[in-house]
């Protein structure tokens, strides 16, 4: 039996522009993210240069609109992008999905102003951006988060600590969850702040396991003053923006997921087709052969799975609970994924050579991001026994 090359994703797209959006994504892949993928992670590189290059091209602000610089494709779509993204390399689609994760306060609830001002740049011109709701002493109780907002007259000046910070110290915006009132989330405002204000800081970033060419880092905001002008929605409203951003976000994680799973599976198939053992493939063995078909089916049944959300999420409909159901399981699914394809490719699977341990590595923080899948979990419940007795 030859090797069998992996084939590309057969996907259900709306539009004859949607298959191009994806023929180029493709393109960009092939020529600038995945030859460099490999070399760039082990080195910790953080490729700002094709950030730049994903925004001239248009790839930056996809699910936005137009009229402020985006590409106004349907969730279905960006969703896709992203899954091809992070197939190539996680520290990219990742990298997308929390730049569209800051952008949506101001898209959804900024005034008029505030996006005509703001957006173009964040959405196409070749800025980067850093979702800041996360602290040291609150992740999953992010209603209990610390960082304070005081109005200093038309001003904010914004003190605390944001943690676990994606793009932290590389970002050219943050959107910015502070407290601005009573405890709890009816306190909390949501503000625009420039990546370079001054008494705004970046920590050493944190070393990790995965992703090691994506900064994660702690961000210190040391008396940074605002304009009341970049305070997004109204005061105390800054919870349920939050919340809103995380519903969408966690579809984006679904989708890095599914791409981190499908690019392990691809390359578990590559070898099991080629590596030969007792005269024959290794793909010829039953219990091989069975693993790979399980492998597939958790594939396809996560991207089925965000794919429905992400209707849902077009069509102006509740999302909540499917979009926590899609992190879930395609985060799951992608962790035990990657782990049976090291498992597929025995010995050289555990070695750097190949690149099924580092996608079973990127696979882990999957399951922690945009709200760790016990919440996941305790947010699914919630939908459908109601909430927990008191």
């Amino acid at each position: 039996m030859p090797d069998r090359a992996p084939q590309p994703v057969e996907r259900q797209l709306p539009t004859e522009e949607a298959r191009d959006l994806i023929a180029l994504v493709r393109d960009i892949v092939q020529r600038e993210i995945a030859p460099r993928a490999a070399e760039e992670e082990d080195a910790g590189h953080f490729p700002r240069e094709v950030f730049t290059l994903l925004s001239d091209s248009g790839l930056l602000g996809l699910p936005y609109d137009s009229d402020f610089g985006g590409g106004d494709q349907p969730y279905e779509v960006y969703l896709q992008v992203l899954e091809e993204l992070a197939a190539a390399r996680l520290t990219v689609g990742l990298g997308v999905s929390v730049h569209s994760l800051a952008c949506h306060a101001l898209a959804g609830y900024g005034t008029k102003e505030q996006q005509t001002e703001h957006l173009p740049a964040m959405l196409g011109g070749g800025l980067l951006g850093a979702y800041c709701l996360s602290e040291p002493s609150s992740g999953s109780d992010a209603a209990s988060l610390r960082t304070k907002a005081v109005r200093d007259g038309d001003d904010w000046i914004i003190t605390g600590t944001k943690a676990w910070i994606t793009h932290g110290g590389v970002a050219d915006f943050c959107t910015v969850l502070a407290r601005t009132g009573v405890e709890g989330p009816r306190g909390i405002t949501a503000f625009l702040v420039p990546g370079d204000a001054e008494g705004l800081s970046a920590a050493t970033p944190e070393k990790k396991m995965g992703m090691k060419g994506s900064p994660t880092a702690q961000l210190h905001f040391d008396g940074v003053r605002v304009p009341d002008t970049r305070r997004i929605g109204d005061e105390g409203q800054g919870f349920a923006i939050a919340l809103s951003a995380l519903d969408s976000g966690r579809l984006g994680i679904a989708a890095c997921a599914i791409g981190v799973a499908q690019a392990a599976l691809d390359e578990a198939v590559t070898y099991a087709t080629g590596r030969q053992q007792f005269g024959r493939p290794v793909a010829d063995f039953q219990g091989l052969r069975f693993m790979l078909a399980d492998m597939a089916t958790q594939i396809e049944a996560g991207r089925s799975l965000y794919l429905a959300a992400a209707r849902l999420r077009d069509a102006g409909l509740p999302f909540s609970r499917e979009a926590a159901m899609a992190k879930l399981f395609c985060t799951d699914a992608a962790m035990k994924v990657t782990t049976d394809a090291v498992q597929v490719l025995g010995g050289y699977g555990y070695t750097a050579d190949f690149p099924v341990e580092r996608y079973m590595r990127e696979a882990k923080v999957l399951q922690i991001v945009e709200g760790t899948n016990q919440i996941q979990r305790m947010v699914i419940a919630r939908h459908v026994v109601g909430p927990e007795s008191r």
